[in-house]
This record gives C-alpha cells, sequence and structure tokens, in this order.
C-alpha cells in the first residue's frame, strides 16, 4: 500500500511540475513510512538526521522533508521537533492532499502543516493513470484501516476503522488502468475479505468485486493481498478455481502455528481452521503457492510454541514467509502483556525459522525446472541472474503466474517489450529467482 501510494504522490507532483532528482539534489525529500514494527520506525529518524545533514552541507538551498503514513498518524506533530527541515507531517487519510500541500509549502517558506485527521470515508484521488505505464502491473487500493485490533497490531490506530471504496469507483481505475497497458492488477487492503462488511461498504462483497475485475476485458492476471483466515468464505476459495486469470498465488498471514499463542494474539481461528482452509484452497487450485507472515517471540511463546509453528510451516509448506521478531507497538494490547521473550531467544528462533524458510523456497523453485509457464514481461535483467547463455542474447525479467521472478534469456532476433506475455521454459534457478529462455 505504502508503495502504491509513494507511486501515486509522485506522479501527482510531476503533474504540478516538479521533477524527481537524485537524494543529494532534491530540494524536497518525502518519507512515506510504516510502524508495523518499530525497526522502520527507528529508520525514520535516521534519515531525517540524514536530511539534516545534507541541508547543513547546502545552505544556499531551501531543503525540506515531508514524513507520511503510519509513523506520521503514530507520533503526530511531536516530529516538528525531530527536525527543523521538517515541514509537513501528512497521516494515512491526508494523501489525497499532499500534494497541495507540498506545493504550498514550497512557495511559503516559513510554514509548517501537519494533515492527520481521520476521514470517516474512503477518500477517493485523482489516480494520476501515466498514458505510458512505467509497469505492466498496478496496484489498486479497494479499503483502509482495519477493525480486527489483533494484540500485537498498530494498524487500526494508525489507517484508522476499515472503510470500504466503492466498488464503481474501484472498476473504473481498473478498466483506466487496462486501457492504459496494465497487465496485471494487484487489489490491496488489510482485510480485503471483510471489504464490504463496514457501514461505508455498498453491498458488494470482495468476491462479487473479484468476479467483476476478473472480467474486464485486457486483463491477463489479477492478484490480491492481504487475505485475514477469519474471513475467508467458501466462495472465495472457488473462485480460484473458476477464474482463470486469478492468480495461483496467495498471501495467507498465520502468525502462528500454537492455538494458544493465536488466541493470546486475538487472531479469532486455530490452527484447524487455517489448515482447513489450506486444503480447501489446493483442492480448488492444485498448484497453489502460499506465502505467509510470522511473528516468532510473542509474550509467552515457549519452546512448543515455537515447535508448533514450524510445524505448521511445514504442513502448509509456504512457498515464502515474511517472518518477524515481536516488538512492542504503541497502544496495542500485546505491549501491556508479561512474560515478554528475551530479545536474544526471539532472533535464535527467527534465524531457525527462516533457515527452513529458505531451504523449502529453495526447493519449490528447483522443482520447477524444465516446466513451461508464461511470464509478463518487466524489463531488463541483471547479468549475473541470467543463464549462463546470457551473453549472446537480450536479458529480460517478469513474473510468473506464482509471483516468482523469471530473468529469461532472449535472442537477439527476437524483439520483446514490457508488458508482453511470453512463453518460457524454466531452465534454472538462481538465489531466489528463476531462470528461463523463450519457447
Amino acid at each position: 500500500m505504502n508503495v502504491n501510494d509513494s507511486d501515486w504522490l509522485a506522479r501527482s507532483l510531476t503533474d504540478l511540475g516538479y521533477i524527481e532528482a537524485a537524494y543529494a539534489d532534491a530540494d524536497i525529500h518525502i518519507l512515506n513510512t510504516c510502524s508495523v514494527r518499530d525497526k522502520p520506525e527507528n529508520k525514520v529518524y535516521t534519515e531525517l538526521g540524514q536530511i539534516r545533514l545534507l541541508a547543513k552541507a547546502n545552505p544556499q538551498r531551501d531543503i525540506m522533508a515531508c514524513v507520511g503514513g503510519c509513523v506520521a498518524q503514530q507520533v503526530g506533530e511531536k516530529l516538528f521537533a525531530r527536525s527543523k527541515e521538517l515541514r509537513l507531517v501528512f497521516g494515512t487519510d491526508g494523501i489525497a492532499a499532499t500534494p497541495a500541500a507540498i506545493d504550498m509549502l514550497a512557495q511559503n517558506p516559513g510554514q509548517k502543516l501537519a494533515l492527520l485527521d481521520f476521514s470517516k470515508e474512503f477518500t477517493e484521488r485523482d489516480p494520476k493513470i501515466l498514458s505510458a505505464p512505467a509497469s505492466p502491473s498496478a496496484f489498486v487500493n479497494i479499503m483502509q484501516g482495519c477493525d480486527n485490533f489483533c494484540a500485537y497490531c498498530i494498524v487500526p490506530f494508525v489507517r484508522g476503522r476499515q472503510k470500504s471504496r466503492a466498488a464503481a469507483a474501484i472498476l473504473q481505475e481498473c478498466r483506466s488502468l487496462l486501457e492504459h497497458g496494465r497487465r496485471e492488477i494487484t487489489l490491496l487492503g488489510q482485510n480485503v475479505n471483510s471489504f464490504g462488511q463496514d457501514a461505508q461498504g455498498d453491498g458488494s462483497s470482495f468476491t462479487d468485486l473479484l468476479r467483476q475485475v476478473a472480467a474486464l476485458p485486457g486483463l491477463a492476471r489479477l492478484r490480491f493481498m492481504t487475505s485475514h483466515p477469519k474471513d475467508m468464505a467458501p466462495e472465495l476459495i472457488a473462485a480460484f478455481a473458476d477464474l482463470p486469470n486469478l492468480a495461483p498465488r496467495l498471501h495467507l498471514p498465520l502468525q502462528s502455528g500454537s492455538d494458544r499463542i493465536l488466541k493470546a494474539m486475538g487472531r479469532k481461528y486455530d490452527l484447524r481452521r487455517y489448515m482447513s482452509l489450506v486444503r480447501g484452497l489446493r483442492e480448488a487450485r492444485p498448484d497453489l503457492q502460499l506465502s505467509t507472515d510470522i511473528i516468532v517471540g510473542f509474550p509467552g511463546e515457549d519452546e512448543e510454541d515455537f515447535e508448533a509453528t514450524l510445524s505448521a510451516m511445514q504442513e502448509a509448506d509456504f512457498a515464502a514467509s515474511f517472518s518477524f521478531a515481536y516488538s512492542d507497538r504503541p497502544g496495542a494490547r500485546a505491549s501491556q502483556m508479561p512474560d515478554k521473550i528475551p530479545h536474544k531467544l526471539a532472533l535464535q528462533r527467527l534465524a531457525r525459522l527462516q533457515a527452513w524458510q529458505d531451504k523449502n523456497a529453495s526447493r519449490i523453485l528447483e522443482a520447477r525446472t524444465g516446466s513451461d509457464t508464461t511470464v509478463i514481461i518487466e524489463g531488463g535483467s541483471l547479468k549475473n541472474e541470467m543463464p549462463d547463455n546470457a551473453v549472446a542474447h537480450q536479458s529480460w525479467h517478469g513474473k510468473d503466474p506464482y509471483g516468482f521472478s523469471v530473468n529469461i534469456a532472449v535472442p537477439p532476433e527476437r524483439h520483446i517489450q514490457a508488458g508482453d506475455l511470453v512463453n518460457v521454459r524454466i531452465t534454472g534457478t538462481g538465489r531466489h529467482t528463476l531462470k528461463g529462455e523463450l519457447e
């Protein structure tokens, strides 16, 4: 979601006459932030310090910093005390007004501004769709916020309560993206499965929306994230069998394999329920690849709980996982829980989990060697990720239906370009990628 918001900001500022610049040459620095863990929050303060050094080294320039997103919403106007150069703080619902605010501040050097109010409805904004796509893939926000209040999570406090976007507006944006050359669309939300179930919903369910988007002309591939297991409906599982352009890749956060820890987290499902979803999904789409989120070292987690998580990961056979050591977040219930796990122990468990995941991901990639697939071309590849015979070929990369990056050797006589959908034979693997050649 932050990538999508940042891209929109860049397009909007370009539309106002601004020019993207290298770090050292930029007069306006915009930090779009995440606070789901403490590490990215701390990076914000480090970055503000670097901007301070840049401003000191260039006293003749009026260098301005802007901080937006979740850290801005969390810390608020207190951020101004962190940096003399910081002149705009904008929260997660303030992004629509941010381009005009930056333009105003650039023309009024003495002013500062905070855009931190939550809105009751999803705030529509000009999509600023480029006629020449920078990428064949596009993100589309379908909702904002979350009502789940999981014990460890700061999202409801920094992105607000759930508010769904109107289905008609989503469809219009998707239609326009496809008309301007996009081939793949990813629908985004904190919990897409609960789309339309809030007071702002227009009666459309997520599966209804998914089927309408899948039917749009020109759409080669459709993805979505993120799904909450407690709201995964049977009709959504069935969509994986029914919709040919719905990609066979799903991100389904598990967080823990221990029922005791899942209950403490407030996840509202147990391991049995989660694994029944996995089985149902793979019955609907046998080649489905799953990724997940895992928190290691949640308060009270013992070795048995951790082993249950490892066992669950093996049973689910995840192709990838985003795993983190637990950290307290302001306002979240878990920050007040006793029995905190020593950070060193949490990191040891995390290393064990990630070692298993790396090995399993490599096994899944290696099993693809010799298979045929389709790839949406995104751009040029790095030579060190190419097959051995790549010297005499053009080097391109793209994504296959499962979301894996594929680096492709293309003979000079074959003309391809970004956005092309090509047939590829997988010839090998890189560390986290596949290697292939055109068929």
